[in-house]
């Protein structure tokens, strides 16, 4: 399935700074009987945005409407523990793009990288210093330029670069999943492997 193209992505951010957010957080178990990707983003952080009672926590980041935007930015060592590929879906679905933080777990970050949700990691000095300007004035606005790998805070000029696994980011910039990008050089593939026969 394809995804949306991405390439650059200016917008205000959502702050969630709490380190070690669990995929469990992130997505409760009792929500992962669905199939289909569609859906998960009204359950996202179900169990801090909701009380028992199914109430809204009107303190939760999701629930404050002066928040809202493409980019959540989180704090250390996000998206650890289990591999449930729910979490990147229910991220997305709610509207995300990119998250940002200081430190992703690999699992995590490879299943944002398969879905079309963009990791972007920076140092922890800098995810601070983001996250106090946002919780300051929400109206914050971040740019960030796949092709040219930068991230720049819009308020003050402040530019760095991230790194990204070239396959994943010429997956992004296409708006191709794994079997897009295969079906897409299909005609590469069958001429190596007519050369590959002719050599037998």
């Amino acid at each position: 399935m394809s995804k949306l193209k991405f390439n650059i992505l200016e917008s205000t951010c959502v702050p969630l700074p709490l380190e070690n957010t669990d995929t469990d957080q992130i997505i409760p178990a009792r929500f992962l009987s669905a199939i289909s990707r569609e859906g998960f983003g009204e359950n996202l952080f179900r169990d801090w945005r909701y009380d028992k009672a199914g109430n809204k926590n009107e303190e939760f980041v999701l629930n404050d409407p002066k928040f809202r935007g493409e980019i959540l930015v989180a704090g250390k060592n996000f998206g650890c523990g289990s591999s449930r590929e729910h979490a990147v879906w229910a991220i997305a679905d709610y509207g995300f793009r990119a998250v940002v933080s200081s430190f992703f777990a690999d699992i995590f970050r490879n299943n944002s990288l398969n879905n079309g949700l963009l990791p972007v990691v920076v140092p922890e000095e800098f995810l601070k210093r983001l996250l106090a300007m946002i919780l300051e004035d929400p109206g914050t606005k971040v740019r960030i330029d796949l092709e040219k790998q930068d991230l720049t805070l819009l308020p003050t000029g402040e530019s760095l670069k991230f790194e990204i696994n070239p396959y994943k980011k010429e997956c992004l910039l296409k708006g191709l999943d794994d079997i897009d990008y295969l079906l897409n050089i299909r005609e590469m593939i069958t001429a190596y492997e007519f050369r590959n026969t002719l050599r037998q």
